[in-house]
């Protein structure tokens, strides 16, 4: 039997014992390069190409694509990319890996590949079934296959799981399915060590002799890994994390391992390590010595301390107080400002001259700067504080000069008006674009939160502004910003209108905005962009050319929707019903919970929250992309991410010691039953009714045996010829408030950069909290899952049994049903969380959901429904037609 694998772009890649490791190019992944993200959501793949032909030139032997982002089409991603990738013979030469989570994305390439390629990948994660209905897909394409050390009890973290799911699922690949045992690779989860967690001392060993065993007791098969998991530990240490790569594929290899994805660039020679750094990394990665991690910590920080300067560099305090201020505004130092302000003062003839000056022409710097790419937003953010704290010092005086000259002062800088949206409480992004616009010589008015379209309106008028810029997170908020564009219209207004939040897009502001309004609607998709819409809008010499470009861009936005709209196909409401997820309810028992009722949790301690936080959207919210803890290692925002983690784990240090905020919830268990198709009855321990709640269906027509999913479909019915339940399910809120005395605080000292950050932590701690009751729910609650133990990696990537969607999200899109679990859970008694007229939570830093327990419980999206169920929902609800199509617009085909 041959062990050698077989594979090919336009040549031929033959991998045997002899070849000895195998190198995997991973930049071409949009889940690990920023820079090819961004290229392939602008559809710009012929540079996207450039980034593959890197990988090949810097001796990647197989090309690893992944296109598994949200936002994009990944099956049209995949096969475009991968179409255009074989007409480049430089790059087509090797051999590719298509990596993806998704069956349809990895069919989408399989279809486009010439040669033989690997599939990256399929486990035994979601149960037997299913591994081999995708072995399968893989064989019939001629491709090799990437295995995980995953089965349905999780990941594989020991040597004896990863050896039994190995054996596991070689037999069912080679006697079920008949796959050639060497086109099988496994991947045997290389983990982090010298985390300071005793468990996890013996990773490395486990992989190292996972891989021994493999190799020995499966003949043919290969082995593969992600070698820089390995060194998360030691993140922002180049010096150490390049040393335990090395030294850790010289005993993989040895072992067995045969390729994995690693920066081969960057690997020094075995021998070549320092001696003392050498025998370090050998007894942490060998777990020789129980005082390992400790002895390696001491060297990394003697290392990251080598060439530090001791003292601060003044130097730019002998230049002319121009370059003073500007090197104060782009480095974001305050210490000298209002000297130097007052020197600036002193030198010209109005205190108006210093902001018109030298301050502005700082602040161009920093816009050209942040505009390059060469700064980042929270750099710029801490810019902005110096420009207001200088802007602050000089306002007495320009009052002064004002009373002296009156007819002298000046109005001419353009006034940019923003505001939240009636209904909406979510103003972080709001505030980041108006810290941007201000450093960009704009006078920004911000109105705050939760502001009516006619308080927006009169204001703008009152306040003379040149624009007006709306933002909003929550669905409903879609709509008020169709209200304020008709009423602008409806009032005659000429301003420009900006588009931005979370839940906007180009295409809702093109269908749904820009035709309420003909002065011009602009979306906004981050702060980065706001500068370069707002000068174009207020310039009289490109605002015409703009608005013209962007009207002909949504009309065709427009069109392209509209045909999309035609080529979907739905189904009757009466069938989707008919196939729902579960049809089999004869085997099922339910957990019963500890209790049912509710439970309240005041003053949850932050310190145990704080274990629970995913950082990766907390760097999103200040427009660092990237996944944390990789982030902090990139090579173009990795420096500027690990000053901001820095500065956020100061703040939160200070936040959970002086307790600034404070985490309260709720949560309740009830008996449950599906009643209906898609009604869930709740009852109280009696047996009488408690509440009604109603979901809704997938209608999209989908491939024949394919259900249409509900969140009822995982609440089992009663049983045949009883009316009693069977079932339970869940709810919680969870609210952190304090924030405003510090806001406020932040809000008087012109510091943007901790006001912002404050809030960016609020949210993730609020975030935080609901994952760790939700781990509680699992574990002891409810304790369907007793014997969970699953890593914070596994827990963020929802690894977990059960789910906790929350009302107005894709798989309950509707809001009003929010009504129904604060009722339930006496949410605001108990907490202090109250829901604005359109239904957001405030505080802003608040989350509501439902608790399912059941196995194949899962997230989905309804999508859009027709009006034969908006009917029956509307009768379920007691509502009225229009009232509920107003909360469920998004919804309707």
């Amino acid at each position: 039997m041959s062990t050698r694998l077989n594979l090919s772009g336009l040549e031929p890649l033959h991998i045997s014992p002899e070849a000895n490791f195998i190198n995997i190019g991973e930049r071409t992944n949009v889940t690990g390069s920023r820079k090819f993200a961004r290229l392939i959501r602008e559809g710009n793949f012929e540079e996207a190409l450039s980034i593959a032909r890197q990988q090949v030139e810097n001796g990647a032997q197989v090309l690893d694509i992944n296109m598994d982002d949200a936002l994009l089409d990944g099956e049209k991603a995949m096969t475009v990319f991968l179409n255009l990738l074989q007409a480049e013979p430089d790059i087509a030469r090797i051999p590719v890996m298509i990596d993806s989570s998704k069956p349809d994305i990895l069919l989408a390439g399989l279809k486009c590949v010439q040669g033989k390629c690997i599939v990256n990948s399929i486990s035994l994660k979601e149960g037997e079934a299913k591994f081999i209905r995708e072995a399968k897909a893989c064989l019939r394409f001629g491709a090799a296959v990437v295995v995980m050390a995953f089965d349905e009890q999780g990941q594989a973290d020991t040597l004896e799981r990863r050896i039994a799911i190995s054996e596991r699922a070689y037999g069912i690949l080679t006697g079920k399915v008949g796959f050639p045992p060497s086109d099988i690779i496994f991947d045997l989860n290389i983990f982090p060590i010298a985390t300071g967690i005793e468990e996890h001392n013996n990773y490395a060993v486990d992989f190292i002799e996972a891989t021994r065993a493999v190799k020995a007791k499966l003949p043919g098969v290969k082995v593969s890994g992600g070698v820089s998991n390995l060194s998360f530990s030691f993140r922002g240490n180049d010096t150490v994390r390049d040393a335990m790569h090395a030294i850790f594929l010289y005993h993989a290899v040895r072992a067995g391992m045969d390729m994995g994805i690693v920066n081969a660039g960057r690997l020094p020679v075995y021998d070549d390590i320092p001696a003392g750094l050498r025998t370090l990394c050998e007894g942490v990665i060998l777990n020789r010595d129980k005082e390992a991690t400790e002895k390696l910590l001491v060297f990394a920080e003697s290392v990251k301390s080598q060439g530090k300067k001791t003292e601060k560099d003044l130097g730019w305090r002998r230049q002319p107080v121009e370059q003073r201020l500007s090197h104060a505004l782009v480095n974001g130092l305050v210490e000298f400002i209002e000297a130097d302000t007052e020197e600036a003062r002193q030198a010209y003839d109005k205190p108006l001259d210093v902001i018109e000056g030298p301050l502005m022409a700082g602040m161009n710097v920093v816009g050209d700067l942040f505009g390059s790419g060469k700064m980042f937003l929270p750099q710029v953010v801490k810019s902005a504080r110096v420009m207001k704290k200088s802007v602050a010092y000089l306002l007495p005086f320009i009052e002064e000069e004002k009373q002296k000259h009156p007819r002298e002062a000046k109005e001419n800088t353009p006034k940019i008006l923003l505001a939240t949206v009636k209904g909406d409480v979510h103003d972080i992004g709001k505030n980041i674009v108006g810290v941007v616009l201000s450093c960009n010589g704009y006078e920004v008015i911000d109105l705050g939160v939760m502001v009516p379209a006619e308080k927006i309106l009169d204001e703008a008028i009152r306040q003379k502004a040149d624009l007006i810029g709306v933002s909003g997170l929550i669905t409903p908020s879609l709509d008020e910003m169709v209200h304020v564009a008709a009423e602008m219209k409806r009032r005659d207004l000429r301003l420009p209108l900006m588009i931005g939040g979370a839940t906007t897009s180009r295409i809702h502001t093109a269908v749904k905005i820009e035709p309420e309004y003909d002065n011009g609607v602009v979306h906004i998709q981050d702060a980065s962009r706001s500068v370069t819409a707002a000068s174009q809008l207020l310039n009289a010499s490109t605002r015409q050319t703009f608005l013209g470009r962007t009207r002909t861009e949504y009309a065709r936005l427009r069109a392209d929707f509209e045909k999309k709209q035609g080529v979907k196909e739905y189904i009757p409401y009466e069938q989707a019903c008919r196939q729902p997820e579960i049809t089999d309810w004869s085997g099922f028992t339910a957990v019963r919970p500890q209790f049912t009722g509710t439970k309240v949790f005041k003053k949850v301690s932050l310190s145990e929250i704080r274990k629970f936080m995913d950082w990766t959207p907390f760097f999103i919210a200040w427009e660092l992309h990237g996944k944390f803890p990789a982030l902090l290692d990139d090579g173009v925002v990795g420096r500027e991410a690990t000053g901001l983690y820095r500065d956020a784990q100061e703040m939160l240090d200070t936040i959970i010691a002086e307790e600034w905020l404070e985490a309260n919830g709720v949560i309740g268990f009830w008996p449950a039953a599906r009643t209906a198709p898609d009604t869930i009855t709740l009852y109280r321990d009696d047996g009488r009714k408690l509440e009604q709640l109603e979901s809704l269906r997938q209608q999209i027509k989908k491939a024949p045996g394919q259900p249409s999913f509900s969140l009822s479909d995982f609440i089992a019915p009663p049983l045949p010829g009883k009316h009693q339940p069977r079932d339970y399910m869940g709810a919680f809120t969870v609210s952190v408030s304090g924030i405003e005395p510090h806001i406020k605080r932040y809000l008087e000292d012109y510091d943007d950069y901790h006001k912002i950050m404050l809030q960016a932590l609020s949210d993730r701690l609020v975030e935080s909290f609901a994952e760790w009751l939700h781990h509680q729910v699992r574990k002891e609650y409810w304790g369907y899952a007793p014997d969970e133990d699953l890593s914070l990696e596994e827990v963020i990537k929802e690894q977990y049994r059960g789910i906790r969607p929350a009302p107005g999200y894709p798989a309950c899109p509707d809001h009003t049903e929010k009504r129904k679990l604060f009722s339930l859970l006496k949410a605001t008694e108990h907490t202090g969380t109250q829901l604005t007229e359109h239904l957001a939570m405030y505080p802003a830093s608040s989350v509501c959901g439902w608790y399912f327990s059941h196995p194949r419980s899962h997230y989905f999206g309804v999508g859009k429904i027709r009006e034969d169920q908006l009917r029956d929902y509307a009768r379920r609800k007691g509502m009225a037609e229009e009232e509920l199509r107003k909360w469920l617009k998004p919804n309707l085909a």
